[in-house]
């Protein structure tokens, strides 16, 4: 998300030793009296015993600070100087921070211990191309193409592509100015590494095109934001390095960085839902799903999301569906829309009872103000959830919720960081399942479909999930299905949860709900059944059967058998 040095200072000059031994209390003024006696009878054959009996005199503390007295090398250290014990006990402790994950290793250590990436990948250059494991001389590096991709756009381009990306290289200039090791998660090389992804697929430029940037103005900011957020924001341009909380930064670029990702974001969700473009992908930063009505949070400075969401309904989408699978709760944009109900809001993330950050988005949240049943939330209880959860859920709860809501656009908040191999998600999501979760929204609301980029901290994890979804939009196959998938129990239980709560106010939830959980008492059963069936059969030890109770042994076990029948 470095480098240290250890060291063990002797005495530099008499003077230091000099005035520890005048902090002596009498008792050391003792101690001296007894050792000038000791030095005294240095000739006598009789030393040793005179040593041994001076220690039993002494006291611990005053063996251990005299413990030069008692060394048995008589040999003369009048050349001995204080320096060189410093010399031979200082050293370094050489670190480097992984380029693909931040966690910090040991130099003695060619691959990160977390990731196994080479401490001289070429991620940033090749994307999730480079190998993890060494330097890629083969490869030709596309990190020159970055720069160019904002102009990149034409109208060649558009008639050879129906899938928008919105880009521009200026956000790369928001970055922690206090450079920390391990360095800010939230860091410009999650953009650079997407881009040379693209790039070498073949994807961008290429099969995509981009639309041309702009700053969102104040006038379309105070819809999603106060008054107050935004001049906080915008007064980061005066400093070179401010923060809002001790995890969200701001240099003197932030500002322009956050008004060209809305800007971005608006500008695609008006070409999709006018018929410019058949989808988008927002390859933007900072990330907004956080931020609220008056606070800058998480990373997030501009809610993208909620811009991008009233710019569609500005454009003609009459409903509109954001769906978030960042393994964090998107607080700012329930916050914005919980009394909405032009605009549903559905979250897939880590909760844990509210132990996860940011605390919030426990199924019982479900709008307010007679906007019930709009803010949906499936809150996993735990890490490592991976494709089979996420699948279920969206087949049990997303897929029939968006059928009935019936939307007009849709926006997905993609942040990548429950993506397999993320250092803050702990998560287990593959490319081929965010791939496979992009397929099934885009049968929704006629394929107009915008993904705009949130989290996600493992560059080679986010690169290749990223590449997967915009694969999807340009109309390839997910890959594997995933229909046949089984969820875990904490999968199946949560998704009941939200079921319970939600069938209140979609109606196409109750058979569902009536469904599952008939299977799950079934299996409950079933499985207590077996437990008892085992139990009962170790109530007869097995030895009964060759001994003086095998009739015992006959009689008991086929009559509990019988009866297990």
């Amino acid at each position: 998300m470095g480098g240290g040095a250890l060291e063990t200072n002797g005495l530099t000059n008499g003077e230091t030793e000099n005035s520890l031994h005048r902090q002596f209390s009498p008792a050391h003024a003792a101690l001296d009296n007894s050792l000038s006696h000791a030095s005294d009878a240095v000739a006598d054959h009789d030393v040793p015993a005179k040593r041994a009996r001076l220690q039993k005199e002494l006291t611990f503390q005053d063996m251990y600070q005299n413990e030069g007295v008692f060394d048995e090398d008589d040999e003369d250290d009048s050349d001995w100087e204080p320096f060189q014990l410093h010399k031979c006990v200082e050293f370094e402790i050489k670190k480097w921070c992984c380029r693909n994950c931040t966690m910090i290793n040991l130099d003695c250590n060619d691959c990160c211990y977390i990731c196994g990436e080479h401490r001289e990948s070429k991620i940033l250059s090749h994307g999730f191309f480079a190998s993890p494991l060494a330097q890629d001389d083969d490869l030709i590096e596309v990190q020159g193409d970055i720069k160019g991709l904002k102009d990149v756009g034409s109208q060649k381009s558009v008639a050879n592509s129906s899938t928008a990306i919105g880009f521009d290289e200026r956000m790369l200039l928001h970055a922690e100015v206090d450079k920390k090791s391990p360095p800010h998660p939230e860091r410009p090389d999650r953009l650079q590494v997407i881009a040379a992804s693209l790039s070498r697929a073949g994807i961008f430029p290429g099969k995509c095109y981009a639309i041309p940037a702009r700053e969102i103005t104040p006038e379309e900011l105070i819809t999603v934001h106060s008054l107050e957020h935004i001049e906080s924001v915008e007064v980061t341009t005066e400093s070179l390095s401010s923060y809002f909380t001790p995890d969200t930064y701001a240099n003197q670029h932030s500002a322009l960085a956050a008004r060209l990702a809305a800007g971005l974001c608006a500008d695609l969700a008006s070409a999709i839902v006018s018929g410019r473009a058949k989808n988008g992908f927002a390859l933007v930063r900072p990330p907004g799903h956080h931020a609220g009505v008056r606070q800058a949070m998480g990373f997030c400075l501009h809610n993208n999301a909620a811009v991008a969401a009233l710019a569609a309904q500005a454009a003609g989408a009459r409903k509109v569906l954001i769906l978030d699978w960042d393994v964090h709760h998107g607080n700012g944009t329930q916050e914005i829309f919980e009394h909405n109900k032009s605009v549903l809001y559905i979250s897939l993330h880590r909760h844990e009872d509210g132990k996860f950050y940011p605390g919030t988005g426990a199924a019982e949240e479900v709008g307010s103000m007679g906007a019930e049943g709009y803010c949906v939330n499936i809150p996993w209880s735990r890490g490592g959830v991976g494709d089979n959860d996420y699948n279920f859920a969206f087949q049990h709860v997303v897929l029939p919720i968006a059928s009935e809501f019936n939307p007009d656009f849709i926006i997905v908040s993609a942040g990548f960081d429950a993506a397999r191999g993320d250092p803050l998600g702990c998560c287990d999501i593959t490319p081929s399942g965010y791939a496979h979760m992009t397929h099934v929204l885009n049968t929704l609301a006629g394929g107009k479909l915008l993904v705009i980029l949130e989290g996600g901290y493992n560059l080679r994890s986010i690169s290749s999930s990223a590449t997967a979804v915009i694969k999807v939009l340009l109309g390839e196959s997910p890959g594997c299905e995933l229909e046949n998938s089984f969820p875990s129990k904490a999968g199946l239980l949560t998704v009941l949860e939200v079921l319970k709560i939600q069938m209140k106010f979609w109606l196409s939830l109750g058979p569902i709900f009536v469904n599952l959980e008939s299977q799950w008492r079934m299996y409950c059963f079933q499985k207590k059944r077996k437990q008892i069936k085992k139990r009962r059969r170790l109530v007869v030890p097995m030895w009964w059967r060759w001994g003086r109770k095998s009739s015992l042994f006959y009689f008991m076990n086929g009559h509990l058998h019988k009866k297990s029948k």
